[in-house]
């Protein structure tokens, strides 16, 4: 009877404690798509794209920069793979899954991006460099 009794109590607390790695692997930040950025690439195209800058500096010449920081995450199938992943894990270890899986995506959430693009007078870009992608 106490085995019953404890193998159901581990099923509840399993059961109870599963779900952060699964909800975290789920709002992982997405995935952008930065093939688009090339030289002669409109500012609006930019802009639609990743968002308002988070510094822009005008030059006397006509020349706008605009500083670009995002967090590059992952694919919507990458996301559910994991996703089921863990779940499955969680199931089949009662939730002493949490343990790796809690802390594994918390360290896998992407990593942060820096982009500097130099646009001309006709606002389309003449120069991007990536400053940051690690």
């Amino acid at each position: 009877m106490r085995k019953i009794i404890f193998s159901i109590s581990l099923i509840i607390f399993g059961f109870s404690v599963s779900g952060c790695s699964v909800f975290m692997a789920a709002h992982q930040p997405d995935y952008k798509d930065l093939s688009f950025l090339k030289v002669g690439v409109d500012r609006d195209t930019v802009l639609i794209n990743l968002g308002v800058p988070a510094v822009t500096e005008k030059h006397k010449d006509g020349n706008e920069v605009d500083y670009f920081k995002f967090r590059q995450g992952y694919g919507m199938g990458n996301k559910t793979a994991r996703m089921l992943w863990h779940g499955t894990a969680d199931i089949f270890s009662f939730g002493l899954w949490e343990v790796v899986g809690t802390p594994s995506e918390a360290i896998c959430n992407g990593h942060d991006v820096a982009i500097k693009i130099t646009f001309d007078s006709k606002n389309q870009a003449k120069d991007i460099t990536y400053l940051k992608t690690r």
